[in-house]
């Protein structure tokens, strides 16, 4: 009987867990969209000005 008590409180402790990175992937995956909703009004080319077109160095031959 001791055994399965400690299966059983495992698994309500994986299923707490599990909920629990749910909810922080879906208040995450809000965040983001409210950021993405936020800057819709900037242009395209501000948006992307961090991401460099050229490599950094140049390619061994």
């Amino acid at each position: 009987m001791y055994e399965y008590e400690l299966q059983q409180l495992r698994t309500a402790d994986l299923i707490r867990r599990a909920d629990h990175e749910r909810r922080v992937r879906e208040a995450t995956r809000a965040r983001r969209e409210a950021r993405r909703a936020a800057g819709h009004g900037a242009a395209e080319h501000e948006s992307h000005s961090r991401h460099f077109r050229r490599l950094r160095w140049a390619r061994a031959a």
